[in-house]
């Protein structure tokens, strides 16, 4: 399995993690205080996966998003 099948909605990782609900997730997003791996993200719809870095309002933030290995 490849980490494009792991992957979600950067709104829904947000909410996975506690920080916020989605619909407040997508206006924490169009605000400008989301970065993925230190890029400032104002867009919906970019996707998130194991290893990737998220921090709103600076802050790292954590999910119960896994790295799964089928053998």
């Amino acid at each position: 399995m490849n980490s494009s099948n792991q992957a979600i909605r950067l709104q829904k990782f947000i909410a996975q993690a506690g920080v916020a609900s989605r619909r407040k997730a997508e206006e924490l997003i169009a605000q400008g205080r989301v970065s993925l791996n230190g890029k400032k993200v104002t867009e919906m719809g970019i996707h998130v996966v194991p290893g990737d870095e998220v921090r709103v309002n600076g802050k790292l933030i954590g999910s119960k998003l896994k790295r799964f290995t089928i053998s």
